[in-house]
């Protein structure tokens, strides 16, 4: 079976563990649009009708000045308990971010960079987290699914702006953010590169070290252990380039199974033909971005800008 062949079929294996989604993938509505004052660079607070349920808010920011279709990275932001905060990461950071935060880094860098609320968090945070799994999996739903189907509704809109090249998309976040940034990387080809931070875990490892129980609702899709690995998620990516950071003290992120990950993924973009498109770094550091981390992230940006955010599609 050809490279892309096996992976169209994987995609949509890994589609249907996702729930009832959606049927619709019409073109996406903004139901709000305003601009904002902002340091820097221009920032617009956007409402998107991404999937026909509930709306989404919504962060856009671009650099000031910029003109014509500008590369974009999708941000996820993390989890943290913190639900009233959502896309405000975005431009207002995190305590076990960096600094500055994502959307001054991103500007600075060339890029525009667009923020959602997921279920349950930001302006979506009317109602818990653990009420919305519960309801969605009585009705055929799963929490997760609808949160990474809303990311793929938000590439649909990036391709619809003016001032975006859909030819030079990216993704990045931390923790869940991250878990969700590989997710759609795998699921979608429209993104060029990955960025994560503190998320590829070892799904077999953290069931051997009950690390799995460090992490909520939204992580649990029924029946994906059957049929899919972290490792065979993440190969769907290949040969684009792919950046996954980690901390080895990381209790979310057990350190165990990032040797196993790094080996498998090597190989598969060694077959591939693109060996230097992924690499793992990892430091001594617990659930967090440290500086070191933040370094590797502005340098593997910059080089996507170098390279006009296109992978070397070896194996097509």
């Amino acid at each position: 079976m050809r490279p892309d062949t096996w992976k169209a079929v994987q995609r949509a294996r890994l589609l249907e563990l996702l729930g009832d989604l959606p049927d619709e993938r019409g073109p996406v509505r903004t139901l709000a649009a305003e601009r904002r004052p902002a340091e820097g660079y221009i920032l617009e607070r956007l409402v998107l009708d991404l999937n026909g349920i509930e709306p989404v808010p919504a962060w856009f920011v671009r650099p000031a000045g910029a003109e014509g279709k500008l590369p974009v990275v999708l941000f996820n932001h993390s989890h943290g308990g913190n639900y009233h905060v959502g896309k405000d990461e975005l431009i207002k950071g995190a305590a076990y971010l960096q600094t500055p935060p994502f959307a001054e880094l991103l500007t600075g860098l060339g890029y525009a960079a667009l923020g959602i609320d997921a279920w349950g968090f930001g302006e979506r945070s009317v109602r818990t987290e653990a009420e919305i799994f519960k309801e969605m999996l009585w009705t055929g739903k799963v929490l997760w699914g609808m949160m990474v189907y809303d990311g793929l509704r938000a590439v649909d809109y990036l391709c619809t702006r003016p001032d975006v090249d859909p030819d030079r998309i990216g993704t990045l976040g931390m923790s869940m953010g991250g878990t969700m940034a590989w997710w759609l990387a795998a699921l979608d080809e429209r993104i060029r590169f990955c960025v994560d931070l503190c998320s590829l875990a070892d799904y077999d490892t953290m069931r051997e070290t009950r690390a799995f129980n460090h992490h909520n609702f939204y992580y649990f899709v029924p029946g994906l252990l059957k049929r899919f690995t972290t490792g065979s998620i993440n190969a769907l990516i290949a040969p684009r380039p792919h950046l996954s950071l980690a901390g080895l003290r990381d209790k979310l992120v057990p350190a165990a199974g990032l040797d196993k990950l790094d080996r498998e993924l090597k190989a598969v973009y060694e077959a591939a033909g693109a060996p230097d498109n992924w690499r793992l770094f990892t430091c001594d550091a617990g659930h967090e971005e440290t500086e070191a981390m933040r370094s590797e992230i502005r340098t593997f940006l910059t080089r996507q800008l170098e390279h006009g955010g296109k992978a070397e599609n070896a194996d097509r």
